[in-house]
């Protein structure tokens, strides 16, 4: 076939590319090399090119050259071998590197079938074992292993790994903060490394940065610790906030701070304090690190310190210890705002820390402190003598809940005595001796401890309200709301929202019938207060010192499900409170 669009021969003696390819055994030497006019394809033979027949179904292993379209005019895809030439890659035979000659278009048997983990596109066929390739001008062998998976994301992790203490602290989530201020706002922050969309905050730099000098020292968690390390934990944040509130840190600001992992759930948390120095002084910097010094057991506080820039940049700069080296500060982390969460952080820690779901969580708690509370053992060997599980009787269980000075006790006692019920209370009698023990203890201890008391409480109801109703003061309403309004921080708009498991009753405690809220204003309960002549509780101080403390409580008491609070007002005169309590337990109790 000789004309215009015949290409011309080769030039003899030029070695094949055919079959470079696909491997010795030759798969694919009927490739076409060139096409006609038309785009039929064609392969060279005895000095001519003639046209190529479509391979048996059982030789196509991709589309064929007609498929791909035609090669573009005037650039030849690829030169072929005159005859008698050998292949570059043969198998047996003679000629070349093991080469054999090429006779022309010879029929070849169909190829075996491709391993399954093999795959290769219709334009680009797989490279042969032990091909060769040219690189740098040298020859290299590059044994072709089938099947495996590039080793270059194992490369790079194993790279990355060699830097993992460098750059680990990058990779990780921000820490983020929130720190308690004046008129129970908060105002939370992020510490990391320079972000590039990082702006400087002049408000942040303000809160936390020059004129003086502010500190960070909280107390680590791990996110698996048990009740132990929680326990060591609280402990240690209890006695640094007595040591931070004398001797050289008297003159500094001591406030609230809360360390979190965005989205970490409670395995995060860590509970500390923001030291501002407004002096600046060297002295406290010294005494916080022998502070530091004189924690050597586990968990240590962690230090750090706040220092601006003159770009309005706030940095933290962590404080370690060398060994052989003293206290050193290592590296700095940008300080940036960020924006508050939906839910309160410490809200998905309440379970484990005070807000006690079941009598097994709180009784963890408890076992954990046997060792330097002896009244501890007491208190579990009574829970231990209680059932499991305990059924409430025939007859009707009213609980009677308040803040201090609402008129409880009389209200309890003026309703018994009608109904000729049993007065119980919580803490019952058995545990209330050892009551100023724990509440000198942290909010986790004491809470156990009350919560152990509910438990306690719910085998006497068991047993009485089978021959008689019970009026109970105080019962596990007033542990859960306590301990919300303590272990949150802020305002009321910081507490858990309505609806919130948290508000929920615990499923293995007695469940009362009718749980009763009485209310006086703020005025009338401060004159209760100073005309009992007794002395008050921490929470009864804390909660005439801080109005939003007090608010906090009432509002968790209003949100209490399954049982809810009915709410009475207790401002009237003593006969007329009782006729309201009495009326709301012919209403619900019958």
């Amino acid at each position: 076939m000789r004309g215009e669009n015949a290409p011309a021969a080769p030039r003899p003696g030029v070695r094949a590319r055919a079959g470079r390819a696909l491997g010795a055994q030759g798969w694919g030497r009927e490739r076409p090399r060139l096409r006609g006019p038309q785009g039929e394809p064609r392969n060279y033979s005895n000095g001519a090119w003639h046209p190529v027949p479509a391979p048996h179904r059982s030789q196509r292993r991709s589309p064929s050259a007609a498929a791909c379209g035609p090669a573009p005019a005037g650039i030849p895809s690829r030169r072929l071998p005159a005859p008698g030439a050998t292949s570059r890659r043969g198998g047996g035979g003679s000629g070349g590197r093991g080469g054999r000659p090429i006779q022309g278009p010879a029929r070849f048997p169909p190829p075996p079938p491709l391993p399954l983990h093999f795959r290769f596109s219709p334009r680009r066929r797989p490279p042969s074992p032990g091909f060769r390739f040219r690189r740098a001008g040298r020859d290299r062998e590059a044994p072709m292993v089938f099947g495996r998976r590039p080793r270059a994301p194992l490369l790079l992790a194993r790279l990355s790994g060699l830097r993992r203490g460098a750059c680990g602290r990058a990779m990780a989530p921000p820490r983020c903060f929130a720190l308690e201020l004046p008129g129970c706002t908060l105002a939370h922050f992020a510490v990391g490394d320079e972000a590039p969309g990082a702006r400087p905050d002049p408000g942040v730099a303000a809160l936390l940065g020059p004129p003086g000098r502010s500190y960070s020292l909280s107390v680590p968690v791990a996110g698996s610790a048990g009740c132990a390390a929680r326990v060591r934990a609280a402990r240690l944040h209890q006695r640094l906030l007595h040591q931070l509130r004398r001797g050289p840190f008297r003159r500094c600001q001591l406030r609230r701070l809360l360390c979190y992992r965005p989205g970490g759930g409670a395995g995060g948390l860590q509970h500390g304090f923001l030291l501002r120095d407004p002096r600046d002084s060297p002295d406290t910097r010294s005494a916080l690190l022998a502070l530091l010094d004189a924690c050597p057991e586990a968990p240590r506080p962690r230090l750090a310190e706040f220092s601006g820039d003159p770009l309005c940049r706030l940095w933290q700069l962590p404080w370690e210890r060398r060994d052989g080296l003293g206290w050193r500060q290592v590296g700095r982390e940008l300080v940036v705002p960020v924006p508050e969460p939906a839910l309160h952080p410490v809200v998905l820690d309440l379970p484990s820390s005070g807000v006690f779901p079941r009598r097994e969580a709180a009784r963890a708690v408890l076992e954990a402190c046997t060792s330097f509370i002896p009244e501890a053992r007491a208190v579990l060997d009574l829970v231990d003598q209680c059932p499991e599980q305990v059924q409430k009787g025939k007859f009707p269980v009213i609980v009677i809940e308040g803040l201090d000075a609402t008129g409880k006790t009389t209200v309890t006692q003026s309703v018994s005595d009608s109904l000729k019920a049993v007065l119980l209370k919580s803490p019952p009698s058995c545990i209330s001796q050892w009551r100023k023990i724990f509440d000198d203890e942290p909010t986790i201890i004491r809470r156990a401890f009350y919560s152990l008391g509910n438990y306690i409480v719910a085998s006497e109801i068991a047993k009485e309200s089978a021959k008689s109703p019970v009026i109970v003061d105080r019962y596990w309403h007033s542990t859960a709301t306590y301990a919300i309004a303590t272990e949150v921080s802020g305002g009321l708009q910081h507490l858990p929202p309505a609806h919130h498991p948290i508000y929920q009753w615990p499923r293995d405690l007695l469940k009362p019938d009718l749980v009763l809220l009485l209310t006086v204003s703020p005025e009338e309960r401060m004159q209760r207060i100073e005309g009992r002549g007794m002395e008050r509780t921490k929470e009864e101080a804390e909660l005439e010192a801080n109005s939003i403390f007090r608010q906090k409580v009432e509002v968790s008491y209003q949100r209490m499900e399954n049982p809810g609070c009915h709410v009475v007002d207790a401002s009237p005169s003593r006969e007329r409170v009782l006729q309201m309590v009495l009326s709301e337990i012919q209403n619900n109790c019958n």
